[in-house]
């Protein structure tokens, strides 16, 4: 079963971006033009799945005849998962057509499973492996709703058995998938001890507790994914053997951050296939709609609007290009760039989602028809905000980091490796050892300072970039002093707004710097339109505002080049990202 999964969809000759290509090239032909009302998976029948409040039957079924739940695996143990960005490239044409249908089938597994690639035994990750390939679900349960994210707080026990294992017992709330689940990676705690070490992971499989000690909670109701099975599990001093245990006891909270780096970065990329949607469905409503004797893509507020829906989409991909490929660079460094990626990438597409909206008009209320996924995937988006760590935990994990950053790193570390910005190079295998909490380094800023004395300066729009990155240079020195200043109390999760603030502007710089970064390594050459410095100008350009400043205008060849990129990837059925990948519709 194993060697089946792992080849399913390409031999073993294929490099890894001829492997990715293949992988999503297959489930593209597997779910069909999404426009289709007869396709069984289009959109017609997924909005009928969503108000019946259930996950498709039939994207589920297409899945398990894909071994998609292969993607979560490592090629070592007879899946398919060898470079982060792969996966989070596959994954997204499911989200582009459901984000209830990624998560509910396959994402849930993804973050529950890091957890035991990470600190499992050989037999840990046997059988997780099993589990997944033969196509069953595995769930985690990190929080609980009194405490939020403040998950070291949490009360779900697990006590040490007097004949060896552990007694579990309690609640584990808003869990996805806890009733379809084979396994469940359980946060519990392990100790009454203050401090990091009270709590532990343990990896407890349905067939192995007794049905009178558990009880599945009833379902929540939700207004996004509202196909996903959330409910509870509530343990009635339940035992399970010593086996049980990832990792070391106490190792919890360690165990957790380190598995945050990994689907802290690949999640949020994972959302820009639902982004695409929307994106394309505003082009096509902006292309074949008249208004006031033109089409609406003739109004320049609304034709801006969608080559700025598409810049937003290239930063999110930049962004979530150099989080996904640094935990496999930089894996020391990853703390920092997986926080910025998981508040930033979100943040950016929820705003997308509403300027998208006021072109779309009283068109964007509809719930079915041409329109309906629109409604659907704004209702959607919001819950990958949040998952595991809100947009509020991602900063108060920058915060701390700051300081030591403008101290040890800032404007003093060596740039990082030309690979973390080139989305098609293969890449080392994942370290899970060596992804640390913090270290003060960050070589992806220094990227940003270093190219400033680098960039080419032959046309306007090269120009433009070079007067850009300059202003965000200056923008990081004071960023630097800012930061040195923090007092104690500020250095913590209780910090002032102004802390707050500070991890804003440094994720939008890091934003940049992987723009940079990506527009310089495709000047090598690959994508045309990824080398040319027009869309890099654009997104600089947009950054800078972000933060507050007022840049001269750009060239206008720099929206007019936006401009036809968006609609010839609409009739060409393309996607809207940094692949520029074929689509089925």
């Amino acid at each position: 079963m194993l060697n089946q999964a792992a080849d399913h969809v390409v031999g073993p000759d294929l490099g890894a971006e001829a492997r990715a290509v293949a992988r999503v090239a297959e489930i593209e032909r597997a779910f069909g033009d999404p426009a289709d009302a007869t396709n069984p998976v289009g959109f017609a029948r997924l909005l009928e799945a969503d108000e019946a409040g259930e996950i498709s039957t039939e994207g589920e079924k297409i899945l398990d005849e894909l071994v998609f739940n292969a993607e979560f695996v490592p090629v070592a143990l007879g899946g398919r998962l060898e470079q982060l960005d792969t996966l989070t490239r596959v994954v997204r044409q499911v989200f582009r057509r459901d984000i209830a249908l990624g998560l509910g089938y396959g994402v849930t597994s993804f973050m529950a499973s890091v957890n035991v690639w990470a600190a499992g035994n050989p037999d840990q990750q046997r059988r997780l492996a099993d589990i997944l390939l033969r196509g069953g679900k595995v769930s985690v349960a990190y929080h609980e709703l009194a405490h939020g994210n403040d998950f070291v707080r949490n009360e779900f026990r697990a006590d040490p058995a007097p004949e060896g294992g552990y007694v579990l017992g309690g609640e584990k709330q808003v869990i996805n998938n806890a009733a379809r689940a084979a396994a469940w990676l359980l946060f519990s705690r392990t100790s009454d001890d203050p401090g990091s070490r009270s709590h532990s992971v343990l990896m407890v499989e349905r067939a192995g507790i007794d049905t009178e000690r558990l009880r599945v909670l009833p379902r929540y109701g939700t207004v996004g994914v509202r196909g996903c099975h959330l409910s509870g599990l509530d343990f009635d001093q339940a035992p399970v053997g010593p086996e049980a245990l990832v990792g070391a006891e106490g190792q919890g909270v360690e165990l957790a951050l380190r598995s945050f780096q990994m689907t802290r970065s690949a999640i949020p990329g994972m959302a820009l296939g639902a982004a695409d949607t929307a994106l394309r469905t505003v082009v096509g409503f902006a292309l074949g709609r008249q208004l006031y004797r033109k089409s609406v893509m003739e109004i320049p507020h609304a034709r801006a609007t969608l080559s700025t829906a598409f810049l937003d989409l290239l930063i999110s991909d930049s962004l979530s290009l150099v989080g996904t490929r640094a935990v496999h660079l930089l894996p020391d460094e990853t703390s920092v760039y997986a926080s910025a990626v998981k508040y930033l990438v979100p943040k950016i597409l929820t705003e997308t989602m509403y300027e998208l909206s006021i072109v779309l008009g009283a068109r964007f209320y509809v719930r079915e028809g041409e329109f309906g996924i629109f409604q659907k995937h704004v209702r959607d988006l919001p819950v990958l905000s949040l998952g595991h760590a809100g947009s509020a935990a991602c900063q108060a994990t920058i915060i701390p980091q700051l300081p030591r950053l403008a101290r040890r790193s800032w404007f003093k570390a060596e740039p990082a490796p030309a690979e973390l910005f080139q989305p098609r190079t293969p890449l080392p295998p994942i370290r899970y050892e060596q992804l640390a909490l913090a270290t003060g380094r960050d070589s992806l800023s220094a990227a940003l300072v270093a190219a400033v004395d680098q960039l080419p300066t032959t046309n306007p729009e090269e120009r433009a970039i070079q007067s850009l990155a300059l202003r965000l240079m200056d923008e990081l020195r004071q960023l630097q002093e800012a930061a040195l200043q923090l007092s104690p109390q500020d250095r913590t999760a209780l910090a002032s707004p102004s802390s707050f603030s500070l991890a804003d502007r440094y994720a939008v710089l890091l934003a940049a710097s992987a723009v940079l970064g990506v527009w310089r390594e495709a000047r090598g050459g690959g994508d045309p339109f990824l080398a040319d410095p027009a869309w890099a100008a654009a997104a600089l350009h947009r950054l800078a505002r972000r933060l507050g400043h007022q840049p001269p205008p750009l060239p206008a060849s720099c929206e007019e080049r936006l401009h036809e990129e968006v609609v010839r990837r609409f009739t060409e059925h393309r996607s809207y990202d940094l692949y520029d990948t074929p689509l089925a519709g």
